[in-house]
């Protein structure tokens, strides 16, 4: 039985999910010579035809239902279900991919059923005592409001450097770490 309002959100893409490297494997599969020697306008981060191409993968039937496991973020997940918290997955709805919606909930029936999912726009909103996520910008929004709150973030090459009070990035090997900071909270 959980524990009653020791709310953990965990998030699914970067997190449970291996969004990116399952987008870098269908978006090479799409590279043509010409988008190796193409320049790129310096006000370009992601150039139109490089979003077209995203946005055709994340349309696809059963892109989202498939993608593969991240075992870092099922070591957090173990350590939150170890200490009874009350578990609810906490994932972005893209605007451009309706598909998704439904695919994430179907993902998330089949590597963890019973754990309930919320599909949101804006992560902000939602409570809990404690997220984890690897996206800065969704962990500067929850923190707005919830100074007090715990972060944990899976260590990702988008997130290197960020550092913030209270949140704590989770490489792998800093597991007793994370379940001291856990730990502390259930005792609070």
């Amino acid at each position: 039985m959980p524990r009653v309002g020791l709310v953990a959100l965990v998030d699914m893409d970067g997190t449970l999910c291996d969004y990116n490297g399952t987008m870098e494997r269908e978006l090479a599969a799409l590279r043509s010579p010409a988008d190796l020697t193409a320049p790129l306008e310096e006000s370009e981060r992601e150039p139109p035809w490089l979003r077209s191409r995203i946005t055709l993968i994340r349309r696809q039937p059963g892109w989202w239902r498939g993608l593969p496991r991240l075992e870092r973020g099922f070591e957090i997940l173990a350590e939150l279900q170890a200490l009874r918290f009350e578990i609810h997955v906490l994932t972005k709805g893209p605007a451009g991919a309706p598909i998704a919606w439904t695919e994430k909930l179907e993902w998330c029936q089949e590597h963890i059923p019973g754990i309930p999912v919320t599909i949101t726009m804006d992560k902000g909103l939602v409570y809990g005592k404690v997220l984890v996520d690897d996206y800065p910008p969704y962990i500067e929004r929850w923190l707005e409001w919830r100074p007090r709150g715990l972060v944990i973030m899976p260590a990702q090459p988008w997130n290197r450097g960020f550092e913030r009070e209270g949140v704590i990035r989770y490489d792998g090997r800093n597991l007793a770490a994370i379940r001291g900071a856990l730990q502390k909270l259930c005792e609070a």
